[in-house]
């Protein structure tokens, strides 16, 4: 067989060209996330990070992994894709933190039918503006071209962070007793969680599109839906480095799929519960917008979103008000959401 009529990568569907020229692209912004412990350059097969020993006597790592799930489909419908970078970073970074592990470094995972480098520039922006806004190194990444698997258009994302603490400043819920208060830290919104049956409620119930302006919530509903995810770490790494707030953090609970219900007894020990006030602070409008066009019940809000709290701090009760100071000081607006009970590891509601 002549060159002339040898099939090619491209004629598959894969350009290997496109990926080249994609990586070239993405390499200033990359760079803009590096720490000092950067070894490497993009490019390369692994990313090398040394390990910053000094600052540690017996250092534990803390990873994690994570995507954005349905809200993609949000970006697909509105064609902006600048902002899904942001929730992925958000989504992993915020479940080392709640350990009082600092991030350090973060890779991705890009998976597309056909690669559109100008498109995917895009996403990248995102994933690195998240990265500078927690603090750690973008890395390295993946990028797969898989023609047949993707619908036109569409991607998947995923990302992987590493993160390091000291292992006698590990927060793992273990000091938490009966009298801690909880205290609530905002979310941006819906940030990445429950949208399978966002979508259902708006599209498919609601038959609005992304483009309907909602009047309670003052902008279309796609910009409300596309969000971001709030990045808390640099505010805890902050408050838990606090000398003056003496170990008053005894333990963080990240409010993701399965909402206040679900995520907050993963932190409690044996014999304690939590009693949340819930009108202790002001949920945001498309949560009410949702449960009033889907008929959806009180009970199922709380186990599926947010509801407006994104992080919830378990401190000591003599230590609430300085904390809430310091943490407004910050830019986190937060509420007294409620306290530690004796009790099984449930959520109750008052």
């Amino acid at each position: 067989m002549t060159d002339q009529h040898s099939l090619t990568y491209k004629q598959a569907g894969v350009d290997i060209e496109a990926g080249d020229r994609f990586v070239n692209l993405i390499k200033p912004l990359v760079r803009k996330t590096f720490r000092p412990e950067v070894l490497t350059d993009l490019g390369g097969f692994g990313g090398l990070f040394r390990l910053p020993l000094k600052r540690y006597k017996d250092p534990v790592l803390v990873s994690g992994t994570d995507g954005v799930g349905t809200k993609l489909k949000v970006a697909f419908l509105m064609d902006r894709h600048d902002t899904v970078g942001i929730d992925l970073v958000a989504m992993c970074v915020n479940d080392v933190v709640v350990s009082g592990a600092e991030p350090i470094f973060f890779l991705d995972y890009l998976a597309t039918g056909k690669l559109k480098p100008e498109k995917a520039v895009e996403i990248i922006k995102g994933i690195a503006e998240g990265c500078k806004q927690a603090g750690c190194a973008l890395i390295g990444g993946e990028t797969a071209e898989m023609p047949s698997i993707y619908a036109e258009g569409e991607y998947d994302l995923a990302g992987f962070v590493v993160g390091v603490v000291e292992k006698s400043k590990v927060v793992d819920g273990s000091r938490i007793k009966a009298g801690d208060a909880l205290i609530g830290f905002a979310s941006s919104g819906l940030h990445s969680n429950g949208y399978s049956l966002v979508r259902k409620v708006i599209f498919e119930m609601a038959g609005l599109t992304v483009h309907d302006r909602i009047s309670d919530l003052g902008r279309p509903i796609g910009e409300e839906l596309l969000t971001p995810t709030r990045i808390y770490v640099k505010s805890l790494l902050s408050l838990l480095r606090d000398s003056s707030l003496g170990g008053a953090i005894k333990g963080i609970a990240h409010i993701t799929g399965g909402g206040i219900t679900g995520n907050l007894p993963r932190i409690l020990p044996k014999g304690c519960g939590a009693l949340i006030t819930r009108s202790s602070w002001e949920v945001p409008s498309i949560f009410a917008f949702l449960q009033h066009k889907g008929g959806i019940a009180e009970d199922e809000m709380y186990r599926t979103f947010n509801m407006g709290i994104g992080m919830i701090l378990v401190v000591s009760r003599d230590q609430v008000r300085q904390l809430l100071a310091k943490a407004r000081r910050l830019g986190e607006k937060t509420f007294l959401i409620g306290e530690i009970i004796r009790g099984p590891r449930k959520v109750s509601y008052a």
